[in-house]
C-alpha cells in the first residue's frame, strides 16, 4: 500500500461485470480531475491465444487442467512487481491484451495477442488496475497486500456463468460448446485463486437475479439490472461509510446486516458513485497531505 502511489484494484471473473464497475470509476476520476493509469488483467497472461489452445491441448492429453484463473497461465509476480514498483516510484511497465478484431486492427495485429511492453504515463495520480486477480494471494506472491482500495465484482455464479456465455458467444465469436468447456475446465482454479479474493477486498458488489436463472447453459439472454439486486457487503473495519446518507440517496435500498447494504439493481451505477467517490477522494487526500509534507520539509 502507498499513499503517495495509490492503486485501486477492480477484480472479478471474466463475464463478472467489472467493465460496469470500471466504467462507473472512471466518471468518478473525470469528475475528481483524477489522471490514472490504466491496466488490464489479461495483460498479465502468459501465452497469446493460439499458444494457451495449445496448452490446452497439452493438458488434456496428459489429464491436467489449465485455464486464464490459475498462476500457469497467468504471471501472479510480474503483476506483483508491478503494484510494488508503482507503490514506491509511481512508476511501471504495461501492455493491452487484444481481445477482438477491434481492438487489434489499430495496432495491425491478431486478435488474442499482446501490445509490447511500455512504461506507464508520467505523473499519474494513482494506478487503476481491473481484471481477475487484482486481490490474489499465493505462497510465493501477494498481490492484495499493495492494494489501497479493492472492489470485488462477484455475480452470483449462475448469473456469472450467464454472462460469460452470451459475452463469449455473442462477443468474442466463441461457441457454446467451447465456453462451457472452458467453464468447467476453469473449475478447481476458480476456487483456489479467484473466489478467496472477495475475503479480502474492501467493498464487494453482488449482483443477485429476480427471475429463475436455475440452468445457466441453457439461458440466451443476460438478466436486466432492473431484474437483480446488488448486496454490498463492506470490511466490517470500514468506519467511514456513511450508511444513513447511502439509505437516503439510493430509493429502495436497505441494510440486511450491519455491514451490508442492499439496493435495487437499476441503481447500482448510482451506488458505485456515491459509496467509491468519498474512498477514492480520501486516497487523494491522503496523498495531498504526504505531498505537501515533504514539501515543507524540503522548504524548512
Amino acid at each position: 500500500m502507498s499513499v503517495k502511489h495509490p492503486i485501486i484494484a477492480i477484480t472479478g471473473s471474466s463475464g463478472a461485470g467489472t467493465t460496469t464497475t470500471t466504467n462507473a470509476i472512471r466518471h468518478i476520476f473525470r469528475n475528481l480531475k483524477i489522471v490514472a493509469a490504466t491496466v488490464g488483467g489479461d495483460s498479465f497472461h502468459r501465452f497469446t491465444r493460439p499458444e494457451m489452445e495449445v496448452e490446452i491441448r497439452k493438458a488434456r492429453e496428459q489429464g491436467r487442467h489449465i485455464s486464464y484463473f490459475g498462476p500457469k497461465a497467468n504471471d501472479f509476480e510480474l503483476l506483483e512487481q508491478l503494484f510494488q514498483q508503482y507503490s514506491q516510484s509511481g512508476q511501471g511497465q504495461f501492455r493491452q491484451y487484444l481481445h477482438t478484431f477491434d481492438e487489434a486492427v489499430p495496432f495491425n495485429q491478431m486478435p488474442g495477442t499482446f501490445t509490447p511492453w511500455q512504461a506507464l504515463p508520467e505523473n499519474t495520480d494513482l494506478l487503476f488496475y481491473e481484471g481477475l486477480h487484482g486481490g490474489v494471494k499465493t505462497e510465493t506472491n501477494d498481490v492484495a497486500a499493495h492494494v489501497d482500495l479493492l472492489v470485488g465484482m462477484v455475480p452470483i455464479v449462475n448469473l456469472e456463468w450467464i454472462q460469460k456465455i452470451v459475452r463469449d458467444t455473442t462477443d468474442r465469436g466463441h461457441s457454446r460448446d467451447a465456453v462451457m468447456s472452458s467453464i468447467v475446465r476453469s473449475l478447481d482454479d476458480y476456487f483456489q485463486y479467484i473466489t478467496p479474493q472477495f475475503s479480502r477486498t474492501h467493498i464487494n458488489f453482488q449482483r443477485v437475479p429476480t427471475v429463475d436463472t436455475s440452468n445457466p447453459f441453457s439461458a440466451r439472454e443476460i438478466p436486466s439490472q432492473d431484474e437483480s439486486f446488488v448486496v454490498v457487503r463492506f470490511r466490517r473495519e470500514m468506519r467511514n461509510v456513511n450508511f444513513p446518507y447511502l439509505l437516503q440517496m439510493i430509493d429502495g435500498a436497505f441494510m440486511s446486516r450491519v455491514n451490508t447494504l442492499v439496493v435495487p439493481g437499476g441503481k447500482m451505477g448510482l451506488a458505485m458513485e456515491l459509496i467509491l467517490t468519498p474512498l477514492i477522494e480520501e486516497l487523494m487526500e491522503k496523498k495531498r497531505r504526504a505531498g505537501f509534507q515533504v514539501d515543507w520539509v524540503a522548504d524548512n
